[in-house]
């Protein structure tokens, strides 16, 4: 009787849940506590499911991690990019890019630890990808901004990893006593910097 019950309830879930129900459930995790908590066990019970429709879905939990680390490409990377492109000139896509930046870094999400996570989470290559993307976009909008091809590139992995640096303090449980407005024109600021000055001695 007891296997009947639990072979009922397989079936009702595979018919109530999608693959990307799993997926949505799984990135609220993320959002909330990192990728560590991306499990199958608590995602199955915040859907309320089976374990068994889980493998319907997903080959194991490395798959779904996959499926997280694709949709926070997607949401956080590739959309992101997608919007600022909508603007005419390439001052108005970098000054919208950090807009778009300094307002999601204030809210609470998953990337905060990501990076200091990906190695002991074996996902440094999906999360290495993405910032090379990151950085690759940034330096091309740079020298579409006017910067040389060199130095866009160097600015670009500089201010990527300020931006990164300060999602970890966040993280930390450190708060900016500084508007993330102001914050904006200044990584704005500094991107745009004149080429030319050197530190002393060079």
């Amino acid at each position: 009787m007891v296997g009947d019950e639990e072979t009922i309830r397989y079936g009702t879930d595979m018919a109530r849940l999608s693959r990307d129900d799993w997926i949505d459930a799984a990135y609220a995790r993320f959002s909330d506590d990192g990728i560590a908590a991306v499990a199958v066990e608590p995602v199955a019970r915040a859907l309320g499911a089976t374990k068994g429709s889980f493998y319907w879905h997903f080959a194991d939990r490395r798959a779904l991690v996959d499926a997280v680390l694709d949709r926070w490409r997607d949401l956080e990377t590739e959309q992101l990019i997608a919007e600022v492109e909508l603007l005419d000139t390439p001052q108005e896509r970098l000054a919208r890019l950090f807009e778009i930046i300094g307002h999601r870094s204030m809210q609470r999400s998953g990337e905060r630890t990501l990076y200091a996570d990906a190695a002991a989470a074996q996902v440094r290559e999906p999360v290495t990808a993405v910032t090379e993307r990151r950085v690759g976009y940034l330096a091309e909008l740079l020298h579409s901004c006017g910067v040389t091809e060199a130095e866009a590139r160097r600015r670009a992995i500089l201010l990527v990893s300020a931006i990164i640096g300060f999602q970890q303090l966040l993280a930390s449980g450190w708060v900016p006593d500084i508007h993330p407005r102001a914050l904006v024109d200044t990584l704005y600021g500094v991107a745009m910097i004149p080429e030319g000055v050197t530190r002393p001695g060079r």
